[in-house]
This record gives C-alpha cells, structure tokens and sequence, in this order.
C-alpha cells in the first residue's frame, strides 16, 4: 500500500476474479490493462473512478470497501477506464453552501450535514450554485444518494456546468468521510 494508504483493485470479473490492476494513485487510462470491470476491491482511501479515460463520463465514489459486481457501486456497465484518490480535508470540518440561482444568487442554504432530498430539507427543486467551504461533497441527481454523482472539493461553483453537470438537477448530496 503507499505511502499515504489509498489503494484499488480493479478485476475483470465478478467476485475479485481474472485479470487485475492496482493502484495506489490517480490513472488517466487503465483501459489498456483490462477490458470490462466487474469488481473492485478499495484496501485504503476513498476514490472516486470513471467511466472513461481523463477522469470523463459518468463517475463513482467508493469509499473503503469491496465491490464484488458493479451493480454495488450503482454502475450502470462493466465500464470503468479512470481513477483518482480523493482528498479528504483534515480535521473533518464540513460546510457547504447552496443557491437557487447561478453566481451565488437567490436563497441560500448553508449545512454541515448530508441531505438525501433538497426538496424536503430546503424546499428547493435544483442548485444552480455553490460554495464548498470546508470538506468535500458529492451531489447526486435523484434523491436518496442515487443518480449521476459529482464530486464537489473546496472551492466556488457559479453554475453546474463547473461541477460537471449539463443541469442544475440535484436532489441529494453527502460529506466524503472516511
């Protein structure tokens, strides 16, 4: 394991089965050593993994753990080409900040706790802004932690389209704890 205790283990097959690959840091492109991924074990660290090379398509938070069929990590396929450890902030401070309207405008929401539906909590239908201000998030599509997930680190987002989304549609979202 490295230095700082993050490592992966991609398998082709279900169960931790055939050919594999590991990594201990971030990959543009593992794609070449396996051809489909069915399974994965997390030894260290949370990751987030991509459908596609350069950290591109549809991506998936795994915190430690073992993933034995990709229906476990609410993949969509066998595809997975990228990787990379995500950075926990130390300390675990938490603190996020959600608008209404793009570049920070309309209402506000501030929290330090995971939201499975905004529209419960904050009576929002979408967040077209935000401001990560201490840890790092994840935003998910569809209330209860479910749908296309984007990983959200310290820093300013005036409009979706900075934290990967083509729309403002998030309905839940969680601190990445370890």
């Amino acid at each position: 394991m490295s230095k700082a205790g993050t490592k992966i283990t991609f398998f082709e097959d279900k169960n931790f089965q055939g050919r594999h690959y590991d990594s201990d840091c971030d990959c543009a492109d593992f794609h070449m050593y396996l051809s489909r991924c069915n399974s994965i074990r997390v030894e260290g660290g949370t990751w987030a993994v991509y459908e596609r090379p350069n950290f591109a398509g549809y991506m998936y938070i795994l915190p430690r753990g073992e993933y034995p069929e990709y229906q476990h990590w609410m993949g969509l396929n066998d595809r997975l080409s990228s990787c990379r450890a995500v950075h926990l902030s130390s300390g675990g401070q938490y603190k996020l900040q959600i608008f209404e309207k793009g570049d920070f405008n309309g209402q506000m929401h501030e929290t330090t706790e995971d939201c499975p539906s905004i529209m419960e909590q904050f009576h929002m239908r979408e967040v077209h802004s935000c401001k990560v201000l201490e840890g790092a998030w994840v935003f998910y599509e569809l209330p209860n932690y479910r749908g296309r997930q984007y990983l959200l680190d310290k820093k300013e987002y005036r409009k979706p389209v900075d934290w990967g989304a083509a729309s403002p549609a998030v309905q839940s979202f969680r601190r990445i704890v370890e």
